[in-house]
């Protein structure tokens, strides 16, 4: 399943601060729908994602409802995106 959707960039300040982009509720609603088929644990699903040239592996974290899409560092140097850019996703969903 590929999912393409926009966003923008948001920092979340934990004991580990990361950013992330929130999943749009209605592409949530369809990756929540096949989510029992691919996750590995405590909800995450795992997904090959795509920002502009860059691709990488991650996990899909579930939060109120929907889902986060952890951007790394070294994406975000790579693309030039920085916190509260709106950028625009690929997503696939790994079995």
């Amino acid at each position: 399943m590929q999912l393409t959707f926009g966003g923008e960039i948001v920092e979340w300040r934990g004991p580990a601060p990361h950013h992330f982009v929130r999943v749009p509720d209605d592409v949530a609603d369809e990756i929540a729908a096949v989510a029992p088929l691919v996750t590995y644990g405590w909800g995450v699903v795992p997904v090959t994602a795509t920002l502009g040239a860059t691709t990488w592996t991650t996990s899909l974290i579930p939060r109120h409802g929907g889902y986060l899409v952890p951007l790394r560092l070294d994406v975000r140097r790579r693309e030039q995106a920085a916190l509260g850019d709106a950028v625009t996703l690929v997503l696939v969903l790994q079995a």
